[in-house]
């Protein structure tokens, strides 16, 4: 029952990746040439090398969805963190920046709180599992950038969510 979970999270985490924007990090972004990819040995892009951001991203997993009102850690979303935990730790060249977001229902000052409730809920399982806080911030969104625009449960779902973004050297605040 637990690899059945835990192989339905992989594929929900996997799914939910594939929607991601893949200009989201602009000139500097996980596409080719981002990061300081290339034949230079610079940190590779690639989903094949388990460094890479990419490979965090599509393999270990990047988010955690939540319940209707949530900010609780279900299994499924546990076991998506047990495996960035493990990644950070095997690539401490890293920092991580966790972005909490919420559906579109409720007022724009509820789901920024929800965000951030989200995203700190993330960060201090990270941190029990070994990650030293300095290399994790929190951010919250809130309803502002949702990854599935409709008005039904099926993009609900989708958006509530906490989401991991890896990136080399320190962070920016």
């Amino acid at each position: 029952m637990k690899k059945s979970i835990t192989a339905f999270a992989l594929c929900a985490a996997l799914g939910a990746a594939g929607c991601t924007n893949p200009d989201r990090f602009a000139a500097g972004g996980a596409g080719a040439g981002g990061l300081g990819a290339g034949a230079d040995g610079g940190i590779g892009t690639s989903v094949l090398d388990p460094s890479s951001p990419a490979y965090f991203q599509q393999a270990v997993g990047d988010r955690v969805l939540f319940a209707v009102d949530q900010s609780t850690l279900n299994d499924a979303a546990r076991a998506v963190l047990d495996g960035q935990a493990a990644w950070l730790i095997s690539n401490p060249e890293f920092t991580a920046v966790i972005e909490g977001h919420a559906d579109e229902q409720g007022t724009r000052d509820y789901n920024l709180a929800l965000g951030a409730r989200r995203a700190n809920a993330v960060r201090e399982y990270l941190v029990s599992r070994g990650i030293a806080g300095h290399r994790l911030e929190s951010l919250t969104f809130g309803k502002e950038r949702p990854i599935a625009v409709c008005s039904d449960e099926t993009c609900y779902t989708q958006n509530r969510r906490a989401v991991t973004v890896v990136a080399a050297g320190g962070l920016t605040s």
